[in-house]
């Protein structure tokens, strides 16, 4: 059998082989950080006081003193470990992304698993020995030492991207948080109760924190053991990415512009060098935008926890559970709105809905007198993940594949990186050729074997790109 057909089919199936997956290690990572960030509530309130189970009392005032109080606690205790939770990694983070382009893809996710699986040591210690609350804040400096959530995203972001086409790139990274719902969904469904079968015995909340400290252990474990980097497959010249996008799309996989550009080559109109070169302000607006529209969900949701503790919501342990939950369901609901609403509006729309979706539950939210009303706003806050989503699909088709996700700029790679750019250059310039002025196919494809050397006779195979890896 010819080389020519066996391997297209090889330079494909890497990118399918089972190890390869990294789905496995965010769902087990995000089911401990949902059951963690649950047991961390829930320890919190209870070590700052128990502030009485009902919601009737015959001397109202001390029950609001003491609950203004214990919420003014935990929320003093929210602000001092988001501090030391959000600052600690950010050096960290950017070594451990430099060392893995460096070295190996795996470092930044085994190395924040590895702090991940310390500070959820930390809170089952905290429950098992009972140590005051303020050990907390060592074992969330501990995970930022190790580059916390930031590298580990960037690594499995890399990861989902690495062998995956452009356009089949944006529809991996929302699948991978649509994962990372379902695990963080079923998570926080199971966390209320598991914490409740110890309620009221000295080792509250052991189960919750032992099941914690598992799902992060399997998940180092999986990285380690089991966990395979996939390979760099170049996409050949000849295949033109809008065959490789979903059918019937307007909107987040079709219209940005590396994929009009990849439109008017296929027509026969090459860009211009200078239009093909990403635009350095929109990827600057797509930043300022996203890092502002973060804010706004970050300051929104850190208050929910501290909101439904207290009255007039008065949560119990499994009501914490559910309305978690409830925070990542919209994972899945902007999942499937971005694939209908991709077919019907443009980015820019589908950004201004999950907006206004998030804008108008957050208002709600400041009126909620009762449970019912509370999930109300959530739902209306189906579509806030949208945003998010486009703006990181938009910047991974304005950036090269190289350079998204933290990809390795070094000398290891060079020559992939070298050798592809050449063969993007001369198809580019083929197509320029006039078709009149341009040999037949079979004539271009002789003169190739009598000289290899001009890449201009000869368009690259499957061969050349994974030879230059």
């Amino acid at each position: 059998m010819s080389p020519e057909v066996t391997c297209p089919l090889r330079g494909h199936l890497p990118r399918f082989h089972p190890r390869t997956w990294v789905e496995p290690v965010v769902a087990s990572s995000q089911m401990a950080a949902s059951l963690y960030d649950a047991g961390l509530l829930l320890v919190v309130k209870a070590s700052y006081g128990t502030g009485g189970s009902s919601n009737h009392s015959a001397s109202p005032s001390p029950r609001g003193a003491l609950e203004d109080q214990q919420q003014r606690a935990i929320s003093n205790f929210y602000i001092i470990y988001n501090l030391v939770a959000g600052l600690s990694p950010l050096l960290f983070a950017y070594g451990l992304g430099w060392l893995s382009d460096r070295y190996h893809r795996k470092i930044s996710i085994c190395m924040s698993l590895l702090g991940f699986l310390l500070s959820r040591l930390g809170l089952l210690l905290k429950v098992l020995l009972d140590w005051p609350v303020e050990v907390l804040y060592g074992a969330a400096a501990l995970n930022g030492l190790f580059g916390g959530f930031s590298a580990f995203w960037s690594g499995v972001m890399a990861l989902g991207s690495l062998g995956s086409s452009e356009g089949r790139r944006s529809l991996r990274l929302i699948l991978i948080d649509l994962i990372l719902g379902l695990a963080g969904f079923c998570g926080s469904m199971a966390s209320g109760h598991l914490f409740k079968q110890m309620a009221g015995h000295s080792g509250q909340g052991l189960i919750l924190t032992a099941c914690s400290v598992s799902c992060a252990s399997f998940a180092l474990l999986y990285s380690l053991l089991v966990l395979k980097v996939p390979e760099s497959v170049a996409k050949p010249s000849q295949e033109l990415p809008p065959a490789d996008t979903v059918s019937g799309t307007v909107g987040t996989y079709r219209t940005l512009d590396p994929d009009q550009l990849d439109k008017q080559c296929a027509v026969g109109h090459p860009p211009s060098p200078g239009k093909a070169k990403p635009h350095k302000t929109t990827i600057a607006l797509l930043f300022v935008g996203a890092i502002i529209y973060d804010l706004a969900v970050v300051g929104t949701v850190d208050v929910i926890p501290l909101f439904v503790l207290r009255e007039p919501l008065s949560w119990n342990q499994v009501q914490v559970g559910y309305g978690m939950a409830s925070g990542y369901t919209i994972f899945i609901t902007s999942f499937l709105g971005v694939l209908v609403f991709s077919r019907c509006f443009r980015d820019t729309t589908m950004i201004m809905i999950g907006m206004v979706s998030f804008g108008s539950g957050a208002l709600l939210l400041a009126f909620v007198k009762e449970t019912y009303m509370f999930y109300i706003a959530r739902a209306v806050m189906l579509f806030a993940l949208i945003p998010v989503t486009t703006i990181r699909s938009a910047m991974s088709k304005l950036i090269k594949g190289s350079s998204y996700a933290s990809w390795p700029i070094n000398k290891s790679h060079g020559h992939h990186m070298e050798t592809s750019q050449r063969n993007e250059d001369a198809y580019l310039q083929e197509l320029k050729t006039p078709a009149m002025a341009r040999p037949p196919e079979d004539k271009r494809r002789d003169r190739g074997t009598g000289d290899q050397s001009n890449p201009l006779l000869k368009k690259p195979t499957f061969q050349a790109e994974l030879a230059s890896v």
